[in-house]
C-alpha cells in the first residue's frame, strides 16, 4: 500500500492534479485488475455481497419509503435504461433513478454490510448505482465485478483515513467518491475523468449528521441513494468534457479546511501500489440483525445471557460499557431523549442501543420487523427494562474499536446487569456471531440462507434459486443475464399498493 498524505494546500500553490487526493483516488480504482485476474477471495465476497443487497432489497419492497422512492423512479423511463427492485420485469428507468430506487430499497432495513473504522459505512451501498449503469451501458458481469471490488477498495480506504463523523458530516461522502470511481472502473474511463467525477460527487453530498439524530427520519435509508444517484450524474458530466471545484478536498476553501479538522489537519489515505491486489471488501462484513452495526454483538450478547438473567422484571440496572462510538451515537450518549421514546419510529429504534438490548434479553430472538413493531415497543415490561439500560463509554473498548489489528478490532461490549437481590452478572462480546472473527462467521452459506429467509414469502421458491444461480456466475453474466439479478416478485400487488400513495411530481 501507499500512504497518501492529504493537507490543505493555498490556491496559490496550484497543487497538481496528480497530486491531488481524488486524481489518486481515481487513478488507484481504474487500475483495478480486469476479473480474471481479480483476487479470488475479493470476487467471491463481492458475489456475497450481491446476494446480500438482494435479500435485505426484497424483504423492504413494502416499506414506505421504498415505496415512494420507487414510485418516484418509475416515471423516468429509459432505453436501454435499468432494472428496479419490485418493478415489472422489463420495465427500464434512468440510471440514476434506478440507483435510486435500489439503494433505498437496500439501506431501508439496516441489514447489510458494513465497514467501522475512522468512520462508518456500508460499502454495499455501492452496487445499486453500478448495477444501473452496468444495465444502462450493456456491461457484462465481469465489468460490474470489477467496479464493486474498486468501489470497495476506494470506499475502506477512505472510511480508515478520513474521519467524517468527528466534525458532525454524513458518511455518505466517502461513498459518493467510492462510487464514482467504481464506476470510472465499471466503465473503463480515463483517470482525468473519474477524477473531476469524484470532485463533484463528494462536493454536492457532504451532509451533516443530523440525519442521523435525535428523531431519525426516513431519509436515513434515502441518504446513500442520494449519494448513488448523485454520482451517476457527476460521472455523465464529467464524461462530457466539465470541470468540478478543484482540488475539492486539499483546496483552501474545500472539503478538509471548512468542513473536517480545518486548515492546519493532515490525514493518511493508504491506497493500494499498481498491481496490487485489491482486497479491501475483504475487512468488511454484514449483519445477521437488522440494527445498526454496533448492536450486533449487543442482541448476540443478550441472548445468551438471557437465561443467566431470567424474569426481566427481576432486573435492577444494566450498564453496557463499551466504544465511544457506540455510546455516543446509539447509547445513552447520545443525549436524545428519543431513543428511549415508545412512540418512536423505527428509523429511531434501530439506533438506540439499550431498546435493542431490552428487546433481545427478552425475546431471545431478533426479527427485522417484529422486533420494531409499534405493539413491540410500547409493551409495558419492555419499556420499564429498557428505561433501566445505560451505555457508558470505556476507554479499554474504544482503543479496541479502533485496533489497527482488524482480527483485534472490537465492536461489541460487556454487560453489567444488576438484579432486585444484589446479584450481578456480567459477560461480554467482541464481536457479533456473524463477523468474520465471530462465533459463526458468514459464509456463502450464511448468505444463501440469509437471502432465502428474507425472500419468502416475497419471491418464489424457483425465482430464488434462478438469481442465486446467476449471482453465482456473476463474471460469467452477459448483458442480458444482469436482469437475472432482480428477483422476480409480485408486482401487480406491489403496483396496487403503490397506488395509494400520496402523488408528488413526478
Amino acid at each position: 500500500m501507499i500512504n497518501h498524505q492529504v493537507r490543505v494546500h493555498p490556491s496559490a500553490a496550484r497543487l497538481p492534479r496528480e497530486e491531488q487526493l481524488a486524481w489518486k483516488l481515481a487513478a488507484a480504482a481504474t487500475g483495478t485488475p480486469d476479473a480474471p485476474d481479480l483476487d479470488a477471495p475479493s470476487a467471491a465476497m463481492a458475489v456475497n455481497r450481491v446476494v446480500d443487497n438482494a435479500a435485505v432489497a426484497v424483504a423492504s419492497l413494502r416499506r414506505r419509503p421504498v415505496a415512494v422512492a420507487r414510485a418516484q423512479a418509475l416515471p423516468h423511463r429509459a432505453a436501454p435504461g435499468a432494472s428496479v427492485f419490485g418493478a415489472a420485469p422489463g420495465l427500464r428507468v434512468s440510471p440514476e433513478w434506478a440507483a435510486w430506487a435500489n439503494g433505498t430499497a437496500v439501506r431501508e432495513l439496516d441489514f447489510h454490510d458494513t465497514f467501522l473504522a475512522a468512520d462508518y459505512s456500508h460499502p454495499g451501498d455501492n452496487i445499486p448505482p453500478l448495477l444501473a449503469v452496468a444495465q444502462h451501458t450493456g456491461r457484462r458481469g465481469a465489468d460490474l465485478l470489477r467496479g464493486i471490488i474498486a468501489a470497495y477498495e476506494i470506499h475502506v480506504a477512505l472510511v480508515k483515513g478520513i474521519c467524517l463523523h468527528e466534525h458532525r458530516i454524513d458518511h455518505v461522502a466517502h461513498l459518493s467518491a467510492a462510487t464514482a470511481c467504481g464506476l470510472g472502473a465499471l466503465l473503463r474511463l480515463p483517470v482525468a475523468v473519474v477524477h473531476q467525477a469524484v470532485q463533484q460527487a463528494v462536493h454536492t453530498t457532504t451532509a451533516t449528521r443530523q440525519s442521523r439524530k435525535g428523531e431519525i427520519s426516513s431519509w436515513k435509508a434515502y441518504a446513500p441513494a442520494f449519494a448513488g444517484k448523485a454520482a451517476v450524474e457527476a460521472v455523465d458530466r464529467a464524461m462530457r468534457g466539465e470541470t468540478s471545484p478543484s482540488p475539492v478536498y486539499e483546496g483552501e476553501d474545500g472539503f478538509l479546511a471548512w468542513m473536517l479538522g480545518g486548515p492546519a489537519t493532515s490525514y493518511t489515505v493508504s491506497l493500494p501500489e499498481p498491481g496490487e491486489a485489491r482486497r479491501g471488501i475483504l475487512d468488511t462484513y454484514t449483519k445477521e440483525h437488522s440494527a445498526e452495526y454496533q448492536a450486533q454483538a449487543v442482541i448476540d450478547l443478550a441472548r445468551r445471557l438471557r437465561e443467566r438473567t431470567g424474569p426481566p422484571e427481576r432486573v435492577r440496572e444494566i450498564v453496557l460499557h463499551t466504544s465511544h462510538h457506540t455510546h455516543h451515537v446509539i447509547g445513552s450518549g447520545s443525549g436524545d431523549p428519543q431513543k428511549y421514546d415508545p412512540a418512536a419510529g423505527r428509523e429511531t429504534l434501530d439506533h438506540s442501543v439499550p431498546y435493542i438490548f431490552a428487546v433481545a434479553l427478552e425475546d431471545g430472538s431478533w426479527h427485522h420487523e417484529r422486533s420494531y413493531a409499534p405493539e413491540r415497543a410500547r409493551r409495558p415490561g419492555t419499556v420499564e427494562l429498557w428505561r433501566k439500560i445505560s451505555t457508558v463509554e470505556d476507554p479499554e473498548w474504544t482503543r479496541r474499536y479502533h485496533d489497527p489489528d482488524p482480527a483485534r478490532r472490537a465492536f461489541g461490549g460487556r454487560a453489567v446487569i444488576t438484579l432486585a437481590d444484589g446479584t450481578v452478572i456480567e459477560d461480554e462480546l467482541a464481536v457479533a456471531d456473524a463477523h468474520p472473527a465471530g462465533a459463526r462467521p458468514f459464509d456463502r452459506d450464511g448468505y444463501t440462507a440469509k437471502f432465502h429467509t428474507l425472500a419468502e414469502g416475497v419471491v418464489a421458491a424457483d425465482a430464488r434459486e434462478r438469481f442465486l444461480d446467476a449471482a453465482g456466475r456473476l463474471a460469467e453474466l452477459d448483458p442480458a443475464g444482469l436482469d437475472a439479478l432482480f428477483p422476480a416478485v409480485d408486482t401487480d400487488a406491489l403496483a396496487a399498493d403503490d397506488a395509494r400513495l400520496p402523488k408528488g411530481l413526478f
